[in-house]
């Protein structure tokens, strides 16, 4: 009888998020390197990878000052993050919902907390906001949202508690990735493979064709500098073009659409995992 290991048991986002990876771990797993010193995600978003890898040492930033924010405080405060959820579990409803929607907070707790009951409650998860910058996504349809989960915060303070946490564009890693020894994962917003997957207005500028080449370059010098460079993108001709002409490899992923209010049209597609190595 062949005896099987059992499975990494890791923590996992405590926020969901629109492409989150925790799916799709078990596919990256082959393609991950297995020699690096210090991690870098400049889209953290649900930060799934991070979770799964819990690094030694990681730099983790974003654009989204809000989603930055949360990060800190989940890190460095979680038990005021976790009393400030329990009164908003507490006095959810309808109403609740959208006048937390409408007022973004005083203290940098009560943006986390927002952020957080915010996600766990409306529609799908979907981070979105308009013209603005203000969150626009409806009340979700749950019967019992889980709004404050206390042991995965827990969980998530204790493995960022030594990572560095900034708000910064994913152009800034080129300050710190210089060798062998850095590894960068780049999840960015994908490129949108037809009229209704426009899943950009993630912050108050969308992420465009041309934004799409310039982390193109940024990964391409990267490469150059022998870091290990492991991108996730959509499965469309303008991405496999992109990063064919910097002779990266691109392995095709198995992935289940989640977000769309049409449950016929969720199911199976495929994007790809690109990597320099």
């Amino acid at each position: 009888m062949i005896r099987q290991l059992p499975k990494k048991t890791y923590p996992r986002p405590f926020l969901k998020w629109a492409g989150g990876k925790s799916r799709l771990i078990q596919q990256y797993i082959p393609h991950l390197p297995k020699n690096y010193k210090t991690y870098y995600e400049p889209f953290i978003g649900g930060g799934a990878v991070f979770f799964y890898l819990q690094p030694p040492a990681a730099a983790l930033t974003d654009i989204n000052a809000e989603l930055i924010t949360t990060y800190r405080c989940v890190r460095d405060q979680v038990e005021e993050v976790i009393c400030l959820l329990r009164e908003h579990k507490v006095r959810h409803n309808r109403d609740y919902y959208y006048a937390v929607r409408a007022n973004s907070g005083n203290t940098e707790l009560e943006q986390a907390a927002r952020l957080i009951y915010l996600n766990r409650t409306c529609f799908n998860g979907l981070y979105r906001v308009n013209s603005k910058g203000q969150f626009n996504v409806p009340l979700g349809r749950y019967e019992n949202p889980n709004i404050c989960q206390e042991d995965s915060l827990r969980a998530a303070s204790a493995a960022l508690a030594s990572t560095d946490i900034r708000q910064a564009d994913f152009i800034d890693v080129l300050n710190y990735a210089t060798s062998s020894d850095d590894f960068v994962f780049c999840d960015p917003p994908y490129h949108p493979i037809s009229n209704t997957s426009y899943f950009t207005s993630y912050s108050q500028n969308s992420f465009n064709e041309k934004d799409q080449e310039r982390l193109r370059n940024t990964c391409a010098e990267l490469a150059n500098r022998g870091v290990k460079v492991m991108i996730s993108n959509s499965d469309c001709e303008l991405i496999r073009n992109l990063y064919q002409q910097i002779n990266f490899k691109i392995y095709p992923i198995a992935a289940a659409r989640s977000i769309n209010s049409n449950t016929k049209k969720r199911g199976i597609i495929y994007e790809l995992l690109i990597t320099s190595y």
